[in-house]
């Protein structure tokens, strides 16, 4: 006998959907960071009796609706429930609404103990606990255990309909996934073997590290398994993640083509886009007396919420309906007059594909994983291009300062914040004065220096929360700054590099500098972050060696391993190394006019569209002046530096099917990957660096620590990095298995063995003396 179906909500969710009404209200009000906020919990505990309970597991069922959290305390001898909220400021100046959540919350953990306990009455306390004063603002109530079932039971009523309606399509969902065919007839060469990989990673609920060459569709090779599993192992969620724009367009393009197959199928998929993007008045702040999109917004969310279901879901006509993106979703907010942005922070909740930038999941207050966390959901998450986790990832774990700018806000600033900012300003002295060179890196954080910018921090929170109106951007930024420190100071350790570097230059003072906690190993905070799924699937067609990503990322022990057999064959790429050119720092000059030659040479051997990448924009310059000198009548095109999203598509238009020329850019930029020029369009490619990361003090602090921890310190930090963007950028060439095309490295290492090791495996490589005539 099948079991009846059960919707499980958490009590947060449960009053967030049925209880908060009124104005979007997101006015800077500085609130307490997570470590405080635990901090605060903890003070209102020690100052309770010894039989004071916290943290209590509570659940109850209403219908089909199961409501499950913990409740912050229970003060057994006084009867008393209490909801514990960390706060800073006025407490007068808190919104209606928040407060009326808050009693919603209460009200239902008060429910469910007297459910478990047995209790016919109980009272109910909101616990406002001032992280600055220390002091508690205590409001309560006196209720039965009746009168608290019928709120309970009213809660669930209004959540009921849409519990059943969420259940209905999950029901339906999972059943249309387990009969999907692929979409195609068969699955490319290459494609089935990460398919299968996907699918078991998944099955065993262990991670995955795939390697798979560009061409053989791995956005549906991936996201085609990972649906699948998610019938078969009650997945809730897949989220696919993305370092670019173009990353999260094949992710919708994937979709499409799955639907496509599977018209019937519901299934739900949003595009989260950043918040810079979404706005529609960036002029304008975001709360009710501001923005009118923010007026009124959760009054109006229902019926945009509604809306954006309705949208995804299959028609009678057969046609397969279209995903959340971008456009699509901020059309249905501005028809419901609500916020586009925070429409999709909603939406999240109740989609099956959520596709975003990597930081949605993995950033330090991301979104997604903290959704994941208080629902309890049970995710796939998938990586693209996950070569570029290691970067991302040590970027989204950093943080720096400028001196200057401190100098500048000091002159700006109300006169209650000068003289926390004149600690800081002294501290930041003084550690100037002690540093005699231009750039050192330190094992411990500077004790004095953090102290004066944790209390300047707390100065200008407080002084936010009593001037809600004063607005100065450059305050905000260095606030922010300062809590990012902070934050990451909690953690600092051997994964993370504390330095200072003196700025010299027209633009500096002659005591300017810059401080930062550089993130180098990112695995300390990633590592959790795959714990709390069942699969993540990293995918790219550059992650050797494995080792590498495992240990910097942070990978689990039982994490997979694939290297998917390429589709192509050695026939159609030929590969040649140039080993009578140098292009070492010391070499270049001396370099210019042979890989110009070279350049010409194979031009005028085959005519049509090639890229030539470079280590520097200088150097690329110098190239493409002498190639221009040397062959006037070959079309030249050159990358400049901040190109604009026009300005590259511009770029990228100039390579045709019809098309002849040589187009000019810097290895590891927007051109390097995620460029997709099949046929004609790309013919071939001059590679002219190892792409090695500069040889500097910074870099050479990291070689040293990852040394230290791995072993490896000149291959983690320089040749690893390098190689992975120099695959990536001669990937550029084929792209379909009837593509042809030739590549030249232009250097002597890459004829190293340890070198070649890192390329990939279908290659055949030929070693081009100075004289050797081009190969047609």
């Amino acid at each position: 006998m099948t079991q009846p179906a059960r919707y499980t909500v958490a009590v947060r969710a449960l009053c967030e959907f049925t209880a908060k009404t009124g104005d979007l209200d997101l006015r800077f009000t500085p609130s307490p960071t997570a470590q405080e906020g635990i901090a605060g919990h903890a003070v209102v505990a020690s100052r309770r009796d010894d039989d004071y309970q916290t943290e209590i597991p509570l659940s109850g069922d209403c219908g089909p609706l199961h409501v499950r959290g913990r409740a912050d305390g229970y003060d057994v001898r006084s009867n008393r429930l209490e909801e514990v909220k960390t706060y800073r400021g006025d407490l007068k100046k808190m919104p209606d609404n928040q407060r009326v959540l808050h009693w919603a919350q209460v009200k239902i953990y008060g429910h469910l103990l007297c459910q478990d306990q047995g209790l016919s009455k109980i009272r109910l306390a909101l616990v406002y606990f001032d992280i600055g004063s220390q002091k508690e603002t205590v409001l309560h109530e006196d209720h039965t255990a009746a009168g608290l079932q019928d709120y309970f039971e009213q809660q669930c009523g209004l959540f009921l309909q849409w519990a059943g309606q969420e259940m209905a399509h999950r029901a339906e969902r999972d059943l249309q996934l387990k009969a999907m065919r692929f979409p195609y007839g068969d699955f490319r060469p290459g494609q089935r073997q990460l398919a299968e990989a996907m699918y078991r990673a998944s099955n065993r609920g262990v991670c995955l590290l795939a390697q798979a060459p560009t061409g053989i569709g791995k956005s549906v090779g991936s996201l085609f398994p990972m649906l699948k599993a998610s019938a078969e192992h009650d997945v809730d969620k897949i989220f696919f993640l993305a370092a670019k724009t173009s990353g999260r367009q094949m992710a919708l393009d994937a979709v499409d083509i799955i639907r496509e197959g599977a018209p019937l199928l519901p299934l739900r998929t949003l595009e989260l886009a950043a918040k810079s993007t979404a706005c529609v008045n960036p002029d304008k702040a975001c709360h009710g007396e501001s923005c009118p999109l923010a007026q009124g917004f959760y009054d109006r969310l229902p019926a945009a919420r509604q809306s954006a279901l309705d949208i995804m879901a299959p028609s009678e006509s057969g046609g397969a309906p279209p995903s959340l993106d971008r456009e699509t979703l901020k059309a249905i907010a501005l028809a419901h007059n609500v916020c586009p942005y925070y429409l999709s922070s909603e939406m999240a909740r109740w989609c099956d594909i959520v596709i975003g930038d990597y930081n949605y999941y993995f950033d330090i207050s991301a979104m997604l994983h903290s959704l994941t966390q208080l629902n309890d959901w049970k995710v796939n998450v998938l990586v693209d291009e996950a070569h570029n986790m290691v970067s991302r990832a040590r970027k989204m774990y950093s943080a720096d300062m400028e001196h200057d700018n401190l100098r500048l806000l000091r002159k700006v600033v109300p006169d209650e914040l000068k003289k926390p900012l004149d600690r800081v300003h002294k501290q930041w002295n003084q550690l100037e004065k002690d540093q005699a060179a231009e750039y050192q890196s330190y094992t411990a954080l500077p004790e004095k220096f953090m102290g004066a910018l944790q209390t300047a921090a707390t100065a200008i929170s407080d002084y936010m929360v009593d001037h809600p109106g004063y607005v100065e951007p450059d305050l905000q930024s260095f606030y922010f700054n300062a809590l990012m420190f902070a934050r990451l100071a909690e953690s600092f350790g051997d994964h993370a590099l504390f330095d200072i570097e003196k700025l010299q230059g027209a633009r500096a003072s002659n005591s300017n500098s810059t401080l930062c906690i550089r993130n180098i190993v990112p695995a300390p905070y990633l590592k959790p972050r795959f714990e709390s799924t069942r699969t993540t699937a990293l995918f790219s067609a550059t992650l050797s060696p494995w080792n590498y990503f495992g240990d910097m990322l942070g990978m689990p022990e039982t994490t997979a391993w694939v290297d998917v057999e390429s589709p192509f064959v050695a026939e159609q790429l030929s590969v040649q190394v140039a080993s009578h050119i140098s292009t070492r720092y010391q070499h270049r000059q001396q370099s210019l006019r042979p890989i110009a030659e070279l350049m010409g040479k194979q031009y005028r051997s085959q005519r049509g569209n090639y890229l030539a990448f470079f280590s520097s924009f200088d150097y690329m310059e110098k190239a493409a002046n002498q190639f221009a000198e040397l062959y006037p009548e070959v079309p030249v095109w050159r990358q400049s530096r901040r190109m604009d999203e026009a300005e590259r598509a511009q770029f990228l238009d100039r390579f045709t099917l019809d098309s002849e020329g040589i187009g000019f850019a810097v290895l590891g930029g927007s051109f390097g990957e995620g460029v997709d020029l099949p046929g004609a369009r790309l013919i071939g490619a001059f590679v002219a660096t190892l792409g090695l990361p500069q040889i500097n003090p910074v870099n050479e602090q990291i070689r040293q620590r990852m040394e230290t921890t791995f072993g490896a310190g000149y291959d983690y930090t320089y040749t690893y990095p390098g190689m992975q963007k120099v695959v990536q950028a001669a990937g550029r060439v084929i792209r379909t298995q009837t593509d042809r095309g030739t590549v030249y490295l232009i250097d002597d290492r890459f004829g190293r063995p340890e070198i070649q090791q890192l390329m990939p495996r279908w290659w055949r490589i030929g070693i081009q003396a100075q004289d050797t005539d081009i190969p047609v």
